[in-house]
Formats: structure tokens, C-alpha cells, sequence
């Protein structure tokens, strides 16, 4: 791999010292929600999916997307049809890039996944999060946002977080009345990463 790289589950992952990363923190400004930082939970997501496999091209929804990894990993190993939503213009450069540099494409979506309508997850078979429960009122606008995924049809849910407790309860309740699966999980590579899974 080049020096400034680096590769986790089979995707071309950028160091901060890219140039790449350089030019798009010196073009689009300073992002707002923290979404220009690698968060390891993404790991737990890919490999989770690597021992659970996904059918080849679903249409998945990342939300938070950040860097975008999850999403990109599942349109490199799988060809699925990625949309990365982030509440932060300043972040889908971030998530471009990484598709471009694994030779996907996917598509962004510049909006707060509060404002996701029942109708919009008819458009996907798959939504993806990782750390994006990290304030203690993101617990309820997510657990509502599964309800509405749940609502409009086959819409599968799958979530990684290291286990804050937002997130968890969020999880618990999810796994209590939606009928979601909520467990721990850890993986050792590129780094060490544990945390806890909702999937539903």
C-alpha cells in the first residue's frame, strides 16, 4: 500500500496525511458533527458483514456516513447501491473520495436522517450506522427512525456503535419492542474495536 494509506477488509482506506484528505479539509472548511474522522465502529459493521455476507446488489442506505467505508465496502465486495447520507456537506468529500479510490461509485444525500419520511426507506434494502448515536437525544430520533424503516416495508437495519450509552438505549429499546437483535462484538484488525451491534 502507499505510505498514506492503508486497507481494512479489502477497502483502500486514506491516512490523514493524504493529500487528498488535505485538499478537501483546505476546500470544504471545517466540518461540523465530527464527520471528517475515522470511527472504528465502521470496522465492527464490515466485519460483521463479512461473516454475514449480503445479497449482491441491495440497495443500501449509510447514514452518517462520514468517510463512507461501510457503504463502500458494500458496493466493493457486494455491487451494491450505496447512498451516503451525512447532515454535513462538509463531510461527502470525505465519502467521494474513498468510493473513488476503491473504484465504486455511490451517491450522497445531504440531509438529517431525523428528516428521513416512512416513504423514503422504500428505496433501500439495507440501512447502515456506525457511531452516529453519540448525543443523548440521537436515542429516540433513532429509535423512531427504525420505526419508520420497519414501516414501509423489508427494510433491514444494522447499527454498530463502541457502546455509548445512547446508543444502548436506544438498542435495548429497539430489541424490547421492535424486535431488533442487540449484542456485543469486537474485531482485531487494522486496530483493535469493540463494541455493540443492533440488527434487525
Amino acid at each position: 500500500m502507499p505510505d498514506h494509506e492503508y486497507s481494512a477488509f479489502g477497502v483502500r482506506i486514506c491516512k490523514n496525511s493524504h493529500k487528498e484528505i488535505r485538499r478537501i479539509r483546505r476546500d470544504s472548511g471545517a466540518p461540523a458533527i465530527h464527520g471528517n474522522k475515522l470511527w472504528r465502529a465502521s470496522f465492527l459493521l464490515m466485519d460483521y458483514l463479512e461473516e454475514s455476507g449480503l445479497e449482491p446488489g441491495m440497495r443500501v442506505l449509510e447514514l452518517g456516513c462520514g468517510y463512507g467505508l461501510a457503504g463502500v465496502y458494500c458496493a466493493k465486495k457486494y455491487g451494491a447501491e450505496v447512498v451516503a447520507l451525512d447532515a454535513d456537506a462538509a463531510v461527502l468529500p470525505y465519502a467521494e473520495l474513498h468510493a473513488e479510490l476503491n473504484g465504486v461509485e455511490i451517491s450522497t444525500w445531504n440531509t438529517r436522517y431525523e428528516k428521513l419520511r416512512a416513504v423514503d426507506f422504500e428505496d433501500f434494502d439495507l440501512v447502515l450506522g456506525a457511531d452516529i448515536c453519540f448525543w443523548d437525544q440521537m436515542s429516540q430520533l433513532l429509535y423512531n427512525l427504525i420505526r419508520r424503516a420497519q414501516r414501509n416495508g423489508p427494510t433491514s437495519v444494522l447499527m454498530a456503535d463502541p457502546g455509548r450509552p445512547p446508543f444502548r438505549e436506544m438498542a435495548e429499546r429497539a430489541e424490547a419492542k421492535l424486535g431488533a437483535e442487540y449484542f456485543d462484538w469486537y474485531v482485531n484488525h487494522p486496530w483493535n474495536a469493540s463494541g455493540v451491534m443492533l440488527a434487525l
